[in-house]
C-alpha cells in the first residue's frame, strides 16, 4: 500500500473529500465585550473563564462556562462566549447549541449581528434550515448595512427558504448504499458505467493513508456487481489515479493524475485506450486541454469524442469552471473552451457528467441557490446547441452537505453517486469529519431528474464476410432527419466488438466501413417506438471485389413513387464518399420491389428508382461512366412476400461492384 498525505490524495481526487467536509478548527474571534454579572459567584466564574481563554486553555474555559450557564441559565452572553470557544476547537455541533441558547437570552440588537450570522451558518451546515432561517432574518433586522458577509447571508436566507420548500416536496427516494462486495474501501467515489451497464468504474482509496487508484466492478447476471478489481497495471501506478470517465463502449478512459513527471499542471488529464483486454500506456492530453493549474473531473460523451472537465485555470467565471474539448479528425483535441453561462457561475462549478444521450448535463455548483453547499443541477442542450438554465435536482438527491458527482445510466432508470453517511460530529481532538468513509450509493431516477432523452444501444462484432475474422471498422451514426453525425466509434481490432448508443425519438442511419471493404448500411428507426430495447447485431463487411453487393437501407421513396425523399441524402452522401475513396470502382445500382401490383409496373418502378440514385450520384461529381442502373421488379426477393415486414425487405436498392 502506498503512503500519501491526505492533502496529496485530496488534490487528485478532485477535492472530493473536501466537498464532503465541514471546515476544520478555525480560531474564531471571541466576544470583545461581555456584560459583567452582578452576582459575585457568576462574576468570579466569568473572570476565571476569561483568564483561561486568555491563556488559550479553551477546554478548561468551556468547563468553567458550563458551570456558569448551569448555575445562571439566564446569562446569555456566557452561552455566546462558550459557543465561540466550541467553534474555535472545532466542536461546531456544540457551538450551534450554545449560540442558539445564548441568542435567545440576550437583546436582539446590532451588537450581536456576528453571532446571528454564525448561528445561521452553523445551523445551515447541519441542515437545520428553520433555525438558520430565523437567525438570518434576525440578522437582516439588526445588522448594519456594512456588516461583513451580509450579502452572503442574504443568499443563505434564500437557500433556507428553498430547502424548506424542497423538503416538503421530495423528488424521488433517497439514495441507498451499494451492497457488498462494493463499499469495502475507506473511500470510493466518482462512479461511471459503460452504456450497457456491465462495468462500473470508480476511484478507490482502501484506507485513509492510501493513494487513489481506479477500480472496475463487473455486473453479474442477476444485476448485482462483483468484487472490484484494479483496472490495469498500465493505469494504476505509484502516482494517484482517480476521477475517471469511460466511453459508452468501454474502450476509452480519461482520468486525472497529479504530480506526474512532465506534467503540465499540478493535476492533469490523461487518456488510455483499450484493445482487446489491454489498456494502453496513459498519454497526457496536452496543452490544448491541460493548463498549468488544476484540471480534473472528466466526463466523456458516449462515443468518447467530446470531453467535459473541471479546471481552476485563469480566465474563468468562478473558482472552478467546466470546460469542453472535442477530438479532431487528426486525433488531437481541440483547445478547451469555457462552457460559459448559464452553466458556469461566480462560484464553484464542478464534476460535470454528460448523459449517454448527449442532451443533458449534470454538475455540482455552489453558485446557485440550493440546499446549501454544492448541489447537483441539470441543464439541457437546446436545438441551437446552447445550454438551458440549470435546475436543482431537489431533495433528497441534494442535502445540506456538499454533493459530489452523479451518474445516470443510459436507460434513465438508475443513478449512482457518492456520499458520506450522516454521523454525529466528532468530539474535540478526534479526526476531522472529512475522514468519514465515503461510499457508493444508487437510486431510482425520478422523472424530473431523468435526461431529456433516454438511450439504448446496439452492440455486436464486425467480421470479414469471407474469412469470418474480426475487423477493426469505423461505425458512424447519423440522424437521418438532420444528416448530422451523432456518434463515431471504432470496433476492437482483436475481437471486432463495438457499442453504439441510440436515443429514443430519433431515426438513425449507421455505417460500418473498413479499408478495402464495401460500406455497410443499417437503419434504426426509434422516432415512434413503443419498445426501446438494446440490440445485438453482428456486422459482416464484404470486400471491395467484383460481384459483391450490399443493400442500401437508408434510401426512401413514397409508395409507387421513384423520387428520392429528402431524408435519403444521408445515404447518398455516404455513397458519394465511398466512390470518391475508391476511384477505380464501377458500380451497378439495382432496384427491387415486392410483389404487390403487376410485374410490369413493378419492373418500371424498380428501374426508375435505380435511375434516380444514379442521377443523384452523377449530378454530384461521380463520372457517369462508373455508374449503371437496372431494375429487377419483384424478382430475387430476400423473403417471402407474406407479411408487410417481409415485403419491406424486398423493396430495396442494392449496390453491386462491377
Amino acid at each position: 500500500m502506498r503512503g500519501i498525505s491526505v492533502l496529496g490524495a485530496l488534490r487528485l481526487g478532485t477535492m472530493f473529500l473536501l466537498w464532503l467536509a465541514t471546515a476544520g478548527p478555525a480560531w474564531c474571534q471571541l466576544p470583545v465585550k461581555v456584560q459583567t454579572p452582578t452576582n459575585t459567584k457568576a462574576r468570579n466564574l466569568l473572570e476565571k473563564a476569561q483568564q483561561q481563554t486568555k491563556d488559550r486553555d479553551f477546554i478548561k474555559a468551556i468547563e468553567t462556562l458550563n458551570q456558569l450557564t448551569e448555575k445562571f441559565p439566564s446569562f446569555g452572553e456566557a452561552f455566546l462566549m462558550k459557543g465561540s470557544l466550541l467553534k474555535a476547537i472545532g466542536n461546531n455541533r456544540g457551538a450551534l447549541a450554545a449560540y442558539r441558547d445564548g441568542l435567545s437570552k440576550v437583546p436582539a440588537d446590532a451588537s450581536h449581528a456576528s453571532e446571528y450570522q454564525l448561528l445561521g451558518d452553523l445551523a445551515l451546515s447541519y441542515g437545520e434550515y428553520q433555525t438558520a432561517l430565523d437567525a438570518y432574518k434576525q440578522l437582516m433586522k439588526v445588522a448594519p448595512r456594512a456588516q461583513k458577509n451580509l450579502a452572503k447571508s442574504e443568499r443563505q436566507l434564500r437557500t433556507c427558504e428553498f430547502a424548506l420548500e424542497a423538503i416538503k416536496n421530495p423528488v424521488g427516494e433517497a439514495p441507498v448504499p451499494l451492497p457488498s462486495p462494493l463499499n469495502s474501501f475507506k473511500f470510493q467515489y466518482f462512479p461511471a458505467l459503460t452504456a450497457d451497464n456491465r462495468f462500473l468504474l470508480f476511484t478507490g482509496r482502501p484506507a485513509a493513508s492510501s493513494g487513489e487508484d481506479l477500480f472496475v466492478s463487473r455486473q453479474n447476471k442477476d444485476g448485482s456487481f462483483g468484487a472490484p478489481v484494479p483496472i490495469s497495471p498500465a493505469i494504476n501506478t505509484s502516482y494517484n489515479e482517480g476521477a475517471g470517465t469511460i466511453s459508452g463502449d468501454g474502450k476509452t478512459l480519461v482520468f486525472a493524475s497529479c504530480d506526474r513527471p512532465k506534467a503540465i499542471g499540478n493535476c492533469d488529464l490523461y487518456i488510455s485506450r483499450r484493445t482487446g483486454n489491454n489498456w494502453s500506456a496513459p498519454v497526457n492530453l496536452g496543452t490544448n486541454v491541460n493548463s498549468t493549474e488544476w484540471d480534473s473531473q472528466p466526463s466523456l460523451s458516449a462515443d468518447g469524442r467530446t470531453l467535459y472537465f473541471t479546471s481552476t485555470r485563469r480566465g474563468g467565471q468562478g473558482q472552478e469552471d467546466i470546460y469542453i474539448t472535442t477530438l479532431q479528425p487528426d486525433g488531437s483535441w481541440s483547445a478547451a473552451q469555457n462552457l460559459g453561462t448559464p452553466v458556469n457561475t461566480a462560484g464553484k462549478d464542478m464534476a460535470p457528467f454528460i448523459h449517454a444521450s448527449g442532451t443533458t448535463l449534470y454538475y455540482v455548483t455552489d453558485g446557485l441557490v440550493g440546499m446549501g453547499g454544492l448541489d447537483v443541477f441539470r441543464c439541457e442542450r437546446t436545438p441551437a446547441g446552447k445550454w438551458s438554465a440549470p435546475s436543482n435536482l431537489g431533495y433528497p438527491l441534494n442535502t445540506f452537505e456538499n454533493e459530489a458527482s452523479l451518474f445516470i445510466t443510459s436507460d434513465n432508470l438508475k443513478g449512482f453517486c457518492s456520499r458520506s453517511r450522516v454521523t454525529d460530529e466528532p468530539a474535540a481532538g478526534s479526526r476531522l469529519i472529512r475522514e468519514r468513509p465515503v461510499e457508493l450509493f444508487s437510486f431510482v431516477v425520478p422523472p424530473a431528474v431523468k435526461a431529456r432523452e433516454t438511450s439504448t444501444y446496439t452492440q455486436g462484432r464486425v467480421f470479414d464476410a469471407t474469412t469470418k475474422k474480426p475487423l477493426k471498422a469505423e461505425l458512424k451514426l447519423y440522424d437521418i432527419d438532420t444528416d448530422v453525425l451523432t456518434q463515431f466509434v471504432t470496433s476492437d481490432p482483436e475481437y471486432g466488438d463495438y457499442t453504439v448508443v441510440l436515443n429514443e425519438g430519433h431515426h438513425y442511419a449507421m455505417y460500418a466501413s473498413a479499408d478495402k471493404y464495401l460500406l455497410k448500411s443499417l437503419n434504426f428507426d426509434y422516432s415512434d417506438r413503443h419498445t426501446f430495447d438494446p440490440l445485438t447485431l453482428d456486422i459482416y463487411l464484404e470486400p471491395v471485389r467484383s460481384g459483391r453487393s450490399v443493400v442500401l437501407n437508408n434510401l426512401f421513396f413514397d409508395t409507387n413513387k421513384y423520387d428520392l425523399k429528402p431524408n435519403s441524402r444521408t445515404e447518398l452522401n455516404r455513397l458519394i464518399e465511398f466512390l470518391r475513396q475508391y476511384k477505380d470502382v464501377q458500380i451497378q445500382v439495382s432496384g427491387y420491389t415486392d410483389n404487390v401490383g403487376t410485374p410490369e409496373a413493378n419492373l418500371q418502378l424498380s428501374e426508375k428508382r435505380a435511375e434516380a440514385v444514379v442521377s443523384y450520384l452523377s449530378s454530384h461529381g461521380i463520372p457517369p461512366a462508373r455508374l449503371r442502373s437496372k431494375g429487377y421488379g419483384d424478382r430475387n426477393p430476400l423473403a417471402a412476400n407474406d407479411t408487410e415486414a417481409h415485403r419491406q425487405l424486398n423493396r430495396r436498392i442494392e449496390l453491386r461492384i462491377l
